[in-house]
């Protein structure tokens, strides 16, 4: 897997994926960089979040990435030495650090995305449960009105599942399920990840070649 993934990672460099605002210069947002939290939760589906870190630390991105417990044993299935990429890509916290600067709103930053998002995580959101940092910030981004982004990953879902998500959606968070076009005819899983990592920097109002777009 570790090998598998060292490709991908080695093969996307070919992309050389151009980053920039729609609206303005990355690099001077309050006089810093843009400031994004990444959540990584326990549901199948980190090399998401992985791929979204490596991207984001392409571009001047302030990125603090929180993980949860069982993420990082998610990791150790899904992605070996993924922990050690992450902690390449930004400031890596634990879940339980609840009296980090992110735990406040007074903490200024542009947006959250929580990539995967369980459906665990997803229930103590709609809920206003903080129970952890990656819920807390969570909380903070909806009171802030700040953009919150949350990737879902399961299947089957239930009635419960989509109903946390119609509530969260109905109070402005996008709901970004993991679920990859084939349109672009992917040949690899490198591909069908870019998709929807490609999807989750649109939703933040960058720009990126990572997957071909429809032409009609």
């Amino acid at each position: 897997m570790e090998d598998s993934y060292r490709h991908v990672s080695d093969s996307s460099a070919n992309y050389e994926p151009q980053v920039k605002s729609r609206q303005r210069d990355l690099s001077t947002i309050r006089g810093t960089w843009l400031r994004i939290v990444l959540g990584i939760t326990g549901a199948s589906g980190v090399i998401y979040g992985v791929r979204l870190a490596s991207e984001l630390q392409k571009i001047e991105t302030e990125l603090t990435i929180v993980v949860s417990d069982a993420a990082k044993k998610v990791l150790e299935v899904e992605v070996p030495g993924g922990l050690r990429i992450l902690k390449a890509c930004g400031r890596v916290l634990s879940e339980h650090n609840l009296d980090a600067d992110i735990s406040s709103g007074s903490t200024k930053t542009e947006a959250t995305v929580i990539c995967p998002c369980s459906m665990k995580s997803l229930s103590a959101i709609a809920n206003g449960y903080a129970y952890n940092l990656i819920c807390r910030n969570a909380d903070v981004a909806m009171k802030e009105q700040r953009k919150l982004i949350l990737v879902v990953r399961e299947m089957p879902l239930s009635a419960v599942h989509l109903e946390n998500m119609l509530r969260l959606a109905r109070l402005g968070v996008t709901i970004l399920p993991a679920s990859p076009g084939f349109y672009h005819k992917p040949k690899t899983v490198e591909d069908l990840v870019n998709h929807v990592v490609g999807k989750v920097l649109d939703s933040l109002g960058l720009e990126t070649n990572l997957f071909q777009r429809w032409t009609g």
